[in-house]
């Protein structure tokens, strides 16, 4: 299992990869689960990269213009993450998600299946799943679209794995995230996610503090002892 720590910024960028994360994620962490940060930052987060690590990119949830924001990612992305919030119709869903993958081009593209999908009045994570399937999707993120409650309050260990070996009989990788701490990333493991990704956790202050290269280390020293991705390695 990889570690995967979202950044606001160049700064947290070196700090997570002081830390030893496997994924540099960049994303707006004060626009919601999947905010999408400028493309002069973005371009500031891989610099800062420089190729040590995979970098990704949260685009937000599908709409008109997802598209010309995956256009406008830079070409050395590893993969970009698009949701479905607000997005309720599986037709549709897979028409945006078609076109921008289409738009990313060479980037692989993860779409994220929300556990409190009523709430965030999207598509129900099996129906994410058979999208991301029908469109060629390199993996599906299953996460929360809120960030008061965590992945495993909203959902139980046992539909979480039917969730992943659903990914994987698509032949995709599967991710987790939403609030997870360390205490989660056991039950991540044993439910064979190749990919675990945290904010908050990686944080002093929470998910909207600043991500500490001590924390970050602590989060992939537990992280390490599973298998790397079985889709489309990272490294």
């Amino acid at each position: 299992m990889q570690l995967l720590v979202s950044v606001l910024d160049a700064r947290e960028a070196r700090a997570a990869l002081t830390g030893g994360a496997d994924v540099i994620d960049a994303k707006d962490p004060g626009q919601g689960a999947l905010g999408r940060l400028s493309p002069a930052t973005l371009a500031s987060i891989c610099a800062a990269v420089a190729g040590a690590r995979p970098v990704s990119a949260a685009l937000g949830d599908a709409t008109e213009g997802t598209a010309a924001a995956a256009r406008c990612a830079p070409s050395d992305l590893r993969f970009v993450k698009l949701g479905f919030g607000g997005v309720t119709d599986e037709a549709r869903a897979a028409r945006l998600a078609l076109t921008t993958r289409q738009a990313a081009a060479l980037t692989g593209l993860v779409l994220v299946a929300y556990a409190d999908w009523r709430r965030a009045q999207s598509l129900e994570p099996a129906r994410v799943i058979a999208v991301a399937e029908r469109i060629g999707a390199e993996g599906v993120l299953v996460d929360t679209a809120h960030k008061d409650r965590a992945l495993f309050e909203l959902v139980s260990p046992d539909r979480v794995a039917a969730m992943v070996h659903t990914v994987h009989g698509a032949g995709m990788f599967a991710a987790l995230a939403g609030s997870l701490t360390e205490r989660d990333f056991g039950t991540a493991r044993a439910l064979g996610a190749e990919l675990v990704g945290v904010r908050g956790a990686a944080c002093v202050g929470g998910r909207t503090g600043r991500v500490s290269p001590a924390r970050v280390a602590r989060l992939a020293a537990l992280a390490s002892p599973a298998p790397r991705l079985r889709v489309g390695a990272f490294a």
